[in-house]
């Protein structure tokens, strides 16, 4: 098998590897693209296993871009949300792939260091071993084991794993969507948690909510006051997005809003509004993800 045709049959993995640790398309398009032309320079024939390989060049241009993007992000205007990415269906069949795909997974790994989040990254989504890892940063076996005991405690301490029936949750979530679509305002507080919190990313560049809104009283009254400013040829469509129920708005061809859902057995818990402009270019473009190496 050619050099191409190998790098086609792990891309999927890559850009799933690259979008983790990037926590956006554009960027994780970018260190596909140019780890495929560093391994169009290698000899694939010398390599004995070329999904380590390109796994260890796509961490190390995403570690790169990474650290580059979270300087910018520290004068982002109100909360940063990841990039929207559409899922298609059989995502969902994978629970640890799904699951750290969502929104709020991916909030939370923004919390982490760049290392450590490429570490946490490779081995609980990826289940590489602690030596490939450890290849891939540049850092000795034994770091990588602390870095990702690290990791792990802190993304769990602040995204405890629940049991969500999937027929309850679907049902909790298409409640949601009735009533949001609908305007019944009674509804959309009945099926919002006590507690949900939504995030809303504008960037700066077009009007959201600069800080979470906190609570199903505060969430219905924001959700009402932005329904009142229409939307020129207003057009909506249900999608799976980043592995979640999700709204997708358009005002004619052009996405504006992209709402994803998250909820459990009784009550959304969570709203996620990218309408930031700049990340919403290709949010209707459905990726292929995987964590799996390809079918020998």
């Amino acid at each position: 098998m050619g050099a191409a045709s190998v790098f086609e049959e792990h891309r999927s993995l890559l850009f799933t590897i690259a979008y983790e640790i990037t926590g956006t398309v554009t960027d994780a398009e970018d260190v596909v693209q140019d780890s495929y032309l560093r391994w169009s320079g290698v000899d694939a024939g010398a390599v004995g296993n070329p999904r380590a390989y390109l796994a260890k060049t796509v961490t190390r241009q995403a570690l790169n871009s990474l650290r580059t993007a979270q300087r910018r992000r520290e004068d982002y205007i109100g909360p940063w949300l990841p990039e929207p990415v559409v899922t298609v269906p059989d995502v969902a069949e994978d629970a640890v792939l799904s699951d750290s795909l969502s929104m709020a997974m991916l909030v939370v790994l923004e919390t982490l260091s760049p290392d450590e989040r490429a570490v946490f990254v490779l081995r609980e989504v990826f289940d590489f071993p602690y030596a490939e890892i450890a290849e891939a940063t540049d850092k000795s076996p034994a770091a990588v084991r602390q870095i990702a005991s690290r990791a792990k405690a802190h993304v769990h301490a602040r995204q405890p794993r629940f049991e969500v029936d999937a027929h309850r949750q679907k049902a909790v979530t298409d409640r949601f969507i009735a009533a949001a679509l609908g305007g019944d305002v009674q509804a959309l507080m009945d099926v919002l948690a006590p507690g949900a919190v939504l995030f809303s990313d504008g960037g700066g560049k077009v009007t959201a909510a600069r800080k979470p809104v906190i609570g199903a009283d505060n969430i219905t009254r924001f959700l009402v006051g932005i329904s009142r400013t229409p939307v020129p040829n207003m057009r909506i469509e249900l999608s799976s997005v980043n592995a979640m129920p999700a709204i997708i708005i358009y005002s004619g061809d052009v996405v504006d809003l992209v709402v994803i859902v998250e909820s459990g057995n009784e009550h959304v818990t969570g709203l996620y509004l990218v309408r930031n402009p700049d990340k919403l270019r290709e949010a209707t473009r459905t990726r292929q993800l995987s964590r799996t190496p390809p079918r020998a």
